[in-house]
Parts: structure tokens; sequence; C-alpha cells
């Protein structure tokens, strides 16, 4: 079957699916009034769930069809980008089209097309192009026009016409199976639909991809394209691990990174992370008849088919196309932020970001609750952390435990010496002794200030099961500077529940 005649199915199927839930609507009311004429008890129930289920489907469908909001990204003029726009009207130039009405610099590691359309698609009324921040700062000049290239390949082949409304048909597919979720025959039915109307569709999007492929070539040459690809690959994986691991800290303890992309340049730049990353390229990704993009082995055994044409390389950075690549990455940041968390969130180093954000996520709540657990069990006066010890140098371990669950922690097995394990570590923290560093290897690492790893796991384990070695765990607090009257900051009388 030819692409065009997919798109067209695919088209066509996501008429029959307005028609569907016509149907189910139709049967709704019909039951309605019938039940209202010449009432039966026996149709109630049915017609009861076929009127619940039309709710959902129209509710969901209304939810699906809502605008998309703002657009990601900064929009960049000729004004601010005259060579990036340049280079963006020479390729249209090239594959005999339109260039886009709009640029728009993103956060990702993509780069992508869109056209706003009328008339089911016939008529485009503005074209978009985003090109990520992530990629420029990872792809040579040669590298970005075949990239570019392709994705001005589906302007030229006419593919964004319908991906706005074929898009729209799969959320408010996805969104009707998903409210259907309390009436499993009609759900049945629609996630049958579904799972067709996407295999259709994303067997269309991935022939549009290799078709956009040959404009690439045909542009930046087989080793441009080629190289571009596994760039992008492996460059998605890394901001995959960056925005995880790193940047997913941001906002905890009320801070946020001076610099975001500084940051993934020198993810990029750690040798060690460069192996981790390079053997995670290596594996084989899974393939799926719903996947939107070929696989990488198919794409780049398509572009070795391809005609090599001769054109002159750029080996430059393709940041060499921004006027202050500087500039451009403060705004797309910028970006990234909302106005609120621009104004609260204080800007500081990785290194500040880390150690911040780790002891808030990983210590302050277990210092925070295992002080309060102890006040509880031992009836202080005040949230003593030593009343937490005292109560398991008495044995009553069960009833901190039994604390620590009404304060929401998960019940285990070791769920004290887990507590007391991020607690001690947040009193190390809290009285100078250690602290969180940062790595671009791996996880961040609680160190002494000599350099030395806290490791405390199975000494809390020991404490928690032993009364008898409370003794020794005070005797080590105080060594390090902890007094027995020690409260935990952040939890003053008024603060205590």
């Amino acid at each position: 079957m030819t692409t065009a005649l997919r798109a067209v199915l695919a088209f066509a199927l996501l008429t029959g699916f307005s028609v569907l839930v016509g149907l189910v609507l139709a049967a709704a009311v019909f039951l309605d009034v019938m039940l209202f004429v010449d009432f039966h008890p026996r149709m109630l129930a049915f017609a009861l769930t076929l009127s619940l289920a039309a709710a959902s489907l129209v509710r969901a469908l209304i939810v699906a069809g809502r605008g998309g909001g703002e657009q990601p990204g900064v929009a960049v003029g000729r004004e601010h980008e005259p060579v990036l726009w340049q280079t963006v009207e020479d390729l249209a130039q090239q594959v005999r089209t339109a260039p886009p009405a709009e640029i728009r610099l993103v956060p990702e590691v993509n780069a992508a097309v869109s056209e706003d359309t009328r008339l089911l698609g016939l008529r485009a009324t503005r074209r978009r192009m985003y090109v990520g921040l992530p990629l420029l700062q990872t792809l040579t000049v040669d590298e970005l026009r075949a990239v570019l290239g392709h994705e001005l390949g589906h302007y030229s082949r006419a593919h964004t016409r319908l991906g706005g409304a074929v898009y729209r048909g799969r959320v408010a597919l996805v969104a009707a199976v998903e409210s259907l979720g309390d009436h499993p025959v009609i759900r049945r039915v629609f996630a049958m639909y579904a799972r067709f109307y996407l295999r259709v569709s994303q067997a269309v999007s991935r022939r549009q991809e290799l078709e956009a492929d040959e404009f690439a070539v045909a542009i930046g040459g087989r080793q441009a394209m080629t190289s571009a690809l596994r760039k992008v690959h492996s460059t998605a994986l890394a901001w995959d691990v960056y925005v995880s691991g790193y940047l997913g800290l941001a906002g905890v303890g009320g801070v946020r990174p001076a610099t975001v992309f500084g940051g993934f340049h020198q993810l990029l730049s750690d040798p060690v992370r460069q192996t981790q990353l390079a053997e995670l390229d290596r594996r084989p990704a899974e393939v799926s008849p719903y996947d939107s993009h070929p696989s990488l082995e198919e794409r780049l055994a398509a572009i070795e088919r391809l005609p090599e044409l001769p054109h002159t390389p750029d080996p430059r950075s393709s940041l060499a196309l921004l006027r202050d690549p500087n500039v451009a990455m403060q705004a797309v940041e910028h970006s990234l932020w909302t106005p609120q968390a621009l104004q609260e969130l204080r800007p500081v180093s990785w290194e500040e970001l880390v150690a911040e954000g780790m002891y808030a996520v990983r210590n302050a709540e277990a210092l925070h609750d295992l002080a309060l657990a102890g006040q509880r069990v031992m009836g202080a006066s005040l949230p003593y952390l030593d009343a937490a010890f005292e109560a398991i140098a008495r044995g009553r371990q069960a009833e901190l435990e039994a604390q620590l669950r009404e304060l929401d922690w998960k019940p285990s097995e070791t769920l004290l010496a887990d507590v007391l394990v991020q607690a001690l570590e947040a009193v190390l923290i809290q009285l100078g002794q250690a602290r969180w560093t940062l790595s671009w290897s791996g996880p961040a690492r609680l160190l002494y200030d000599d350099g030395e790893e806290v490791a405390l796991a199975e000494y809390a384990a020991q404490v928690a099961a032993d009364p008898g070695a409370v003794p020794g765990l005070r005797r080590w607090l105080g060594d390090h500077g902890m007094r027995h009257d020690y409260i935990p900051s952040g939890l003053t009388p008024a603060a205590v529940r």
C-alpha cells in the first residue's frame, strides 16, 4: 500500500471514529427516549450504562480537542538570528518549498516542523520550525543542514498538511479509550478501532520519515545525515539522563541551575559518562508497529542505498549559525521556567544545586520525621533527635516505626534502619561534616571533608536492631559536634504537628 493510500485510509478512519462516537450517542438517546415512552426496568441498567459511556466519550473528545496553548521555546526573528534564517531559507529553496514563517529555539533534543491548516489540511496558514538547542550543541553545520533539510522535506511532500488532524485524532482516540474504563464492552470496541488506526497512521509516519531522509541526503550527503542521526540518537539518551538525574533536582530546596545547557555540555564532556552513553547507544532498540519513526538501523540502511551527491563540507559547530550562542541559551533557559519559578527559585551553581537538592530529596524528611516520631514515643517536650535514640535504647523500635508509618513512610522490614541512615546523613550535613558532591559520571556522592565517602547503612541497621548500640551512636555523634538537645532545623515548637 502506498503512503498516499495509507494517509487517505488514516483520514477515513479518523472520520469513521467520529461516526462511531455518533452511533453510541444516538443509541443512548434512542434508549433514553424509549424508556420515557415505555418504561421497562430490564432496559434501565443498559440504558444508564450506554448514557454514561456516551457522556464519557463526549467529555474526552472536548478535552482532547482543545488547543495546545503556548508554543514551546523562544521565537527568533531574522533580526535576531540572520545566519540561521538564511540557512533555513536556502535549504527551503533547495527542496522547493516555502520556508517557515517562524523559527523557535526549544530546550529539546529534536528538530521539527508544524503547519497550521484549515479545510482538513487543504489550506495552510502558518508554518513553524522548531530547532533544539541541545542539537546545536552537538551537531556540526553539515549535520544540522541535513537535519533541517529532512524537516523541510516534510513540507515539500505535504506531510504536515494532514499531520495535525491525524495527531489530534490519535489524542482523541487514546482519550476516548481511557475514558471508558468503567464500560468494558464499549471500551473493547474503541480499543480495537484505536489500535487499527494507530497501526495505519504510524505506518504513514514511518514512511514519511524515510521520504524526508531523501531530502536530507540530497542536501548534506549520506555521511552528514548518517552522522547526524547517530548523534541525535545518542544526544537524546544523554538528555534523558541529564533531565532525570540532574535537571530533575531543580525546584527542590528552592533553587534552580544558573546554567542549564552549560551543565548538559559538562555531562557530554565527561569521559566516564561518554563511555556509559556509548554502551547505552549500542543496545538494540525495541521495534513496535505503533512507532512513529523507523528504527535507527532501518533509516541508516535506507540512506546507504541513496546516491551520494557532491557537496562542500562544513565541520564547524552548528552554534556558529547563531549570532551569540550564550544569549540564545539564556533565552531558551528562561523559557523553561514559569514566571513564578524565575522569581522564587534562586539560581545557583550545579555543585550547590546538587548539594541542596539531594539533601532535600533524601535527608530532610527523614531527619524531621525521626525526631518527631521520637518525641511522640517518648512524650518529650520538644522534638529532640535524641528522643528517637532513647526510644531505640529502651527497645521501643516498633512504636517508632508505627509513628513513622503515620507520617506516611511506607511499611517495610527495614523501615527504621532506612530512615535512621538518612537522618544520620542529614545530621552530618547540618553540622558541616559532610556534603553531597556533584559527579557528571554518575549519581551524587555524600563525602566527608577529607573526600571519604559516607557509608552508614550497615551501622544504622545495627543500631536499629540493637538497643545496646545506642551509647556508641551518641558518642560518635558527639565527636562530630551534635549536642544531646539537638533539634533539626525547621522543627520549632510551632512547627510540631
